[in-house]
């Protein structure tokens, strides 16, 4: 009982940006150019939450370890349409500078 208890008092440290993601598109007026770098920082919480061994039970870790791979999923499906890549280079602030200053593969690059 007392397992289950520190799991579940684990969880919203590990689900809190998910809800923000989760209200940012929810309200306000969200575009297509915020998607990818939501879902960077997303991928980017999710690996040091799963580096960290000493924070979170193992259950938490298979969990962090599934929702990651269901993110990737996605992500991987923004490159199926070219609507991502355009509204990220058509954005004044963006361009290609997002891409490469999370360092995407330079061929990705130069096919965008």
């Amino acid at each position: 009982m007392r397992h289950a208890w520190r799991v579940l008092e684990q969880l919203p440290d590990v689900l809190a940006v998910l809800k923000d993601a989760t209200l940012f598109f929810s309200c306000g007026m969200p575009n297509l150019t915020m998607v990818i770098p939501a879902m960077d920082y997303i991928d980017e919480v999710f690996t040091t939450s799963m580096l960290d061994h000493t924070r979170f039970d193992p259950a938490i870790h298979a969990a962090i370890g599934l929702a990651k791979k269901t993110l990737n999923k996605y992500y991987s499906l923004t490159d199926s349409s070219k609507v991502y890549c355009i509204a990220m280079i058509l954005h004044p602030c963006y361009k290609l500078e997002y891409f490469k200053q999370a360092k995407w593969n330079v061929d990705w690059i130069d096919t965008a």
